[in-house]
Order: C-alpha cells, then sequence, then structure tokens
C-alpha cells in the first residue's frame, strides 16, 4: 500500500530513542523529510544522522524541552526552518516517574503535568499555523494503555495521560471542519528504555529481579510477549498517513490485548 508519505514534512518530538525513534524512522523510510526532537542536543544529532544514513533521507535534530513553556514556540519555529513546513506532527515525551499517591508533591504533579499534558497543547498550539497550510494536516499524540486500564504506582501517568485523551478528542471535534486529523495511540508494554526503567523500580519493590518483572507482566499479556517499538510504529505511521483520511478521533491501543475494556 502506498502511504502517500513521500515529500511530506513531520515532527516527532522525544524521538532520539523508544517509540518516537522507531516512528521517524519509519516515516523516513517512506519518503517523508523529518525532524526529531530530544532535550539532549548530542543525542538528538546523533540520531538524525543514524536516520539519515539508513534511509537516505535527511533528517533534521531539534534540541528543545518540550515540557518547557518558553522552549516550544522556539522548537516549532527551527522545525518550520528545517522542514519549509509541517503536515504531521507526533506529540509524545517520556512519562512521569513509577511512585504512589503519597509519594509526590505539589512540584512533581505539576512537573507531570507540564510533560505529559501540556506539552501536547503547547506543540499543537505553536503547529496549528502551519498545519492549516498543509493540505493532509495530521497530529498524532502518544499516551499510554493505562488510560483505560489504570497500574498501581502509576498514579502520575494513569491521572495525567487520560486528559490528554480527553484534548485529543476534543480538538478532533472542534478542528475536524478544518480537515486537521486528530488521533492517540495508546501503547502497552513495549521494549523500551521506559520500560526497562519501570521494571527496575518494580523488581527493586519487590525484592526480584528486572527479568522476572517482566516475565511476570508478559503472562498478563494475551499474545504473550512485549511489543517492540517497530511494531508501535507502523501503526502510528499509518494513522498519520493520508492513506487512513477518514480515521478521525480514535484512540488506538496498541498493546498486544492487554487492555481488558471491550471499547
Amino acid at each position: 500500500m502506498d502511504l502517500g508519505l513521500k515529500d511530506k514534512r513531520a515532527f516527532v518530538a522525544g524521538s532520539s530513542r523508544g517509540l518516537g525513534f522507531a516512528t521517524a524512522m519509519t516515516l523516513a523510510r517512506e519518503g517523508c523529510k523529518v525532524a526529531i526532537n530530544s532535550r539532549d542536543e548530542d543525542k538528538v544529532k546523533a540520531a538524525a544522522e543514524k536516520i539519515t544514513n539508513e534511509t537516505g533521507n535527511q533528517a533534521y535534530g531539534v534540541a528543545g524541552d518540550v515540557s518547557n513553556a518558553s522552549t516550544v514556540d522556539a522548537l516549532i519555529q527551527s522545525v518550520i526552518e528545517s522542514l519549509g513546513g509541517l503536515d504531521i506532527l507526533i506529540t509524545n515525551a517520556g512519562g512521569p516517574p513509577a511512585g504512589s499517591f503519597e509519594a509526590f508533591d505539589e512540584a512533581a504533579w505539576q512537573k507531570a503535568v507540564d510533560t505529559s499534558l501540556m506539552s501536547h497543547v503547547r506543540l499543537i498550539r505553536a503547529a496549528l499555523p502551519h498545519l492549516r497550510k498543509s493540505s493532509t494536516p495530521s497530529v498524532l499524540t502518544v499516551t499510554s494503555y493505562t488510560v483505560k486500564q489504570p497500574l498501581p504506582n502509576l498514579v502520575l501517568s494513569n491521572s495525567v495521560r487520560a486528559a490528554t485523551v480527553g484534548l485529543t478528542k476534543s480538538l478532533a471535534m472542534e478542528l475536524g471542519r478544518e480537515n486537521i486529523r486528530f488521533n492517540s495511540i495508546m501503547p502497552g508494554w513495549t521494549m523500551t528504555e521506559r520500560v526497562q526503567e519501570l521494571m527496575a523500580f518494580r523488581a527493586k519493590n519487590n525484592n526480584t529481579t528486572v527479568e522476572a518483572e517482566i516475565a511476570k507482566q508478559t503472562a498478563e499479556i494475551p499474545l504473550g510477549r512485549v511489543g517492540q517499538p517497530q511494531e508501535f510504529a507502523n501503526a502510528a505511521v499509518f494513522l498519520v498517513s493520508p492513506a487512513a483520511s477518514f480515521i478521525h478521533g480514535v484512540s488506538l491501543a496498541v498493546d498486544g490485548g492487554i487492555t481488558k475494556s471491550a471499547f
């Protein structure tokens, strides 16, 4: 299937590693011009170079903290200067730390809101004028399957990421008539550094090993394994592509079937 992505211009936030990097790499393989992002300038430049070398399409690395309100406008402007415009925006950021409700103070909650909600709000707001100039504008927010099935010791993520799903659906209703598509993906357990960190947290709390905790979690997944970043990327790239032109306002679980709700 031709996804219609050749020469489209895409920005993927939080993409020097993990799900974001796999998605940016796949977009580039489909012919997109891609800009990627990380707080670490060296890491994002190295990741962009890897994408360029492996795909033959120029990728641009743009450093900046998407949780910082003062940097988002400049970040999007750098993206526009690099790509010459914008057709696709994927908003993604690292998840909040694990822990119980009483483990977090006001500052921790505010940081989680800035990282896992306001980063989406600010990136979309800054990108909208540029997306309006595209003939195929598409926005994808990245959340977690825990917005439908909360997990113990992830109170920050459970709470704040759910607001991003509400934001995505609201914008789908509000801006759909402008032909700007909004969708979200709720990834499940996928083998990334973030998941390794969560499993290390569990291992420490349970006095076990990371391997034991991964095995325990895998037993709960109907497909019997954790996912790979490429599997997430395949779904993400399809959703933002012109091939998915009538898919709008959807929150898609890419989770191996672990979400137990019927809807």
